[in-house]
């Protein structure tokens, strides 16, 4: 017998980002996507409505915050497992989830195997922290050391203005095709950005696109 898939609801006011993570999650067989919801009372209708093993929930979104969700999940779907997926980096949001029955926080700008990792995690019935947070909250080995970040930064690839606008879209689920007939190019021109942006980043995969995408924080403006 196959194996049971884990069911998972997806919350986020952004549509391209919520399209990013969705088939971020579909690319593990494990996973399936039982719903989508666009802001945090649709999130608690749906979670009523399909008793999902686990939500992935946007701590910023109209008409309920993602706190607020996860207080009414607790009640009314106690099995759901809540994970976060944010940008906000503030240990007090991270206190105000667990605090109301979280069980996983994953930055945005590290997205990808992180919250992969974060689905399994809760579904085994453990927790998630984003690493990003757990370093910070070990602290810095000497803190008269130079900031790693900086070095990273300065060695980072640079991407032209129409590479940049290929991952995105490739990241946001648009074939070829699509992205040609967006960007008025050929099919072969999309494939050329798409090979070179991915050879200057070291990438083998969608996977890695759509986690790249998501921490600069460039779906939010497509």
């Amino acid at each position: 017998m196959a194996a049971k898939k884990l069911r998972v609801l997806l919350a986020d006011d952004h549509p391209v980002v919520l399209a990013g993570v969705k088939a971020l999650l579909l690319g593990d067989p494990a996973i399936e996507v039982v719903g989508e919801a666009r802001d945090g009372r649709a999130a608690v209708r749906l979670a009523r409505a399909l008793a999902p093993d686990i939500a992935v929930l946007d701590l910023s979104m109209p008409g309920l915050a993602g706190i607020d969700v996860a207080k009414h999940l607790r009640q009314d779907c106690p099995d759901c497992k809540v994970v976060a997926l944010t940008v906000h980096e503030d240990g007090a949001y991270l206190r105000q989830l667990f605090e109301v029955g979280g069980v996983g926080y994953v930055l945005k700008r590290s997205v990808g195997e992180d919250l992969l990792r974060a689905v399994h995690a809760v579904a085994e019935g453990g927790s998630y922290l984003d690493p990003a947070l757990r370093a910070r909250a070990a602290g810095p080995a000497d803190p008269a050391a130079p900031a790693a970040e900086g070095g990273s930064a300065l060695s980072e690839p640079e991407l032209s203005d129409r590479e940049i606008k290929v991952l995105c879209l490739t990241a946001a689920g648009y074939s070829n095709k699509t992205i040609a007939g967006r960007l008025g190019i050929a099919i072969k021109t999309v494939e050329t950005y798409k090979t070179r942006a991915m050879g200057k980043l070291g990438f083998h995969s969608r996977v890695e696109i759509v986690r790249y995408v998501l921490g600069k924080g460039w779906f939010d403006h497509e």
